[in-house]
């Protein structure tokens, strides 16, 4: 749950911010009614790539192909392909 303080409020109760977001709240700053700043708890950075990946995952940030993945092949049996193709387009 976000509880919101007013600049002036979230100055007087520093402290006391601080425990609820060590606590793992986050805390809503606003400035005449409007939110303007939050306070949140620092995530430890996974420290592999594995670790990261699921920390992506758990977040919603990321979602794993559930094939493996195939490289595709060339489909271009001749070398110089991209050359003769750019050729025939300038040539109009």
């Amino acid at each position: 749950m976000t509880d919101h303080y007013s600049l002036y409020d979230a100055k007087a109760r520093l402290s006391e911010i601080v425990r609820r977001v060590r606590e793992g709240a986050t805390i809503t700053i606003t400035y005449r009614g409007k939110p303007v700043a939050e306070v949140k708890p620092v995530v430890a950075k996974p420290r592999t790539l594995e670790e990261h990946l699921r920390y992506l995952e758990e977040t919603g940030q990321l979602v794993r192909a559930r094939a493996p993945y195939r490289p595709v092949k060339p489909i271009a049996r001749r070398p110089g392909a991209l050359k003769r193709f750019l050729k025939d387009r300038n040539r109009f």
